[in-house]
């Protein structure tokens, strides 16, 4: 930052996120820092300082620091009280493992088995903060007119594009099955090139190794027909099952709070139903 004011009230809000203290909101840090909570205020909403510059500095030494060996993607949400803050509605958290009050932060961090740093966060916006019912709110809030309701997914693609153009790549990339059961995200990360490990839903289907879509023969009339498998795609929790808990193996990563963390894994080689050019890792308990 160029000018002294910005670095000193930013400085300011830094200490007042780092400080003790439940409550990370403008007054409440405002006050346990001893200063005018307008500070603050002006520092975030009014001054005009490059947020871009700021998160690409951050996620690089975030990086050195870290030494990741994986990035991993996930959302978190932060429990509100009043319906004031951008982007607050009633929907599920998986922190609060249930529906409550809340905003949504879905972010990317670099990981290691010794330390986890976010590189980069973006506020999702439900699509209650779309309607004319919202307007007032977004005024309030100062939401541009632009940023509207987006999946989840996207915009930890939009970030992921974001660190790239920084020169920050994932070795992999791992996330639950709120991103790997949506093939969109998986595309999306198969067409940037991105090695991923994703959680998968059993219910989703998929063919076994060693089974090859059909080319019907084309009539020479309308769009040519897409390739297709002779045979239904089964579960991927039937995958598992059919092969036995002796296709698998114990495997140990690492000490937990009171033992070792260990589970029973089966290694399959499917193809998701869907698109034929996928070839699917699959890791699962038996």
């Amino acid at each position: 930052m160029v000018r002294r004011d910005q670095r000193e009230k930013g400085a300011f809000y830094l200490r007042g996120l780092l400080l003790a203290g439940r409550r990370k909101s403008m007054q409440p840090m405002a006050e346990r820092l001893g200063i005018d909570h307008q500070q603050l205020q002006q520092f975030m909403t009014s001054s005009t300082w490059p947020v871009g510059d700021v998160r690409a500095r951050l996620a690089w030494r975030a990086v050195r620091v870290v030494r990741p060996q994986v990035w991993v993607v996930d959302d978190t949400g932060f429990p509100k009280d009043g319906t004031a803050s951008p982007g607050v509605a009633r929907q599920y958290s998986g922190t609060l493992g249930k529906v409550g009050n809340c905003q949504i932060g879905v972010s990317v961090h670099a990981a290691s088995d010794t330390a986890s740093c976010p590189l980069s966060w973006r506020l999702f916006l439900p699509t209650a903060w779309d309607t004319p019912k919202a307007a007032a709110r977004r005024r309030a809030c100062r939401i541009p007119d632009g940023e509207r309701h987006r999946p989840k997914w996207e915009l930890a693609l939009e970030m992921l594009d974001e660190l790239d153009g920084h020169g920050l790549r994932p070795a992999a990339l791992v996330a639950d099955t709120g991103y790997g059961a949506n093939a969109d995200f998986r595309h999306g990360l198969e067409d940037r090139g991105l090695a991923y490990v994703l959680q998968a839903k059993g219910e989703m289907t998929a063919h076994a190794e060693g089974c090859e879509p059909h080319q019907p023969a084309y009539g020479g009339l309308g769009p040519r027909p897409l390739p297709r498998y002779r045979t239904r795609p089964l579960s991927l929790r039937g995958h598992v099952l059919a092969a036995g808990r002796h296709h698998g193996r114990t495997l140990t990563w690492r000490k937990g709070s009171k033992a070792a963390m260990s589970s029973h894994f089966v290694l399959l080689h499917v193809s998701l139903a869907g698109r034929f050019s996928i070839r699917w890792m699959r890791s699962g308990p038996a």
